[in-house]
């Protein structure tokens, strides 16, 4: 069984970074694809970055690319996002997800597996 475990998130004064962490159990990384989205109040679940089996194959929303940064650490099964420059509009629930191939989507609809979830905050 896949299970997911977000870390790393908080409260944050626009400007700072935060690094957010998925623990990954029941699968290596290194064979499946995985994606962090963000879902904010009101809104609908939106990608924000995924990186495919190699590490090399990143994709970000282009709103998001200058900031934020999508890796994979294979020796503790982890999967990062480091968030750069937050905003009052990063404010929202970050979502790790995994699926079962390797190439990257940015749709929802193809992953398999989600954490639960951890909350960021940023304040003007």
């Amino acid at each position: 069984q896949v299970q997911l475990l977000e870390s790393g998130g908080g409260s944050m004064q626009a400007g700072g970074s935060l690094r957010l962490s998925c623990a990954v159990s029941g699968r290596t990384i290194s064979s499946t694809a995985m994606g962090w989205f963000r879902q904010a109040p009101g809104q609908e679940r939106e990608f924000v970055a995924a990186i495919g089996k190699s590490g090399d194959s990143t994709t970000y929303a282009d709103s998001l690319k200058d900031r934020f940064t999508i890796s994979r650490d294979g020796a503790r099964n982890t999967v990062h996002l480091q968030m750069n420059s937050l905003k009052p509009e990063d404010t929202a629930v970050y979502y790790c997800a995994a699926r079962d191939g390797l190439a990257v989507f940015t749709s929802v609809r193809y992953y398999n597996y989600w954490g639960q979830g951890t909350q960021v905050t940023v304040s003007s």
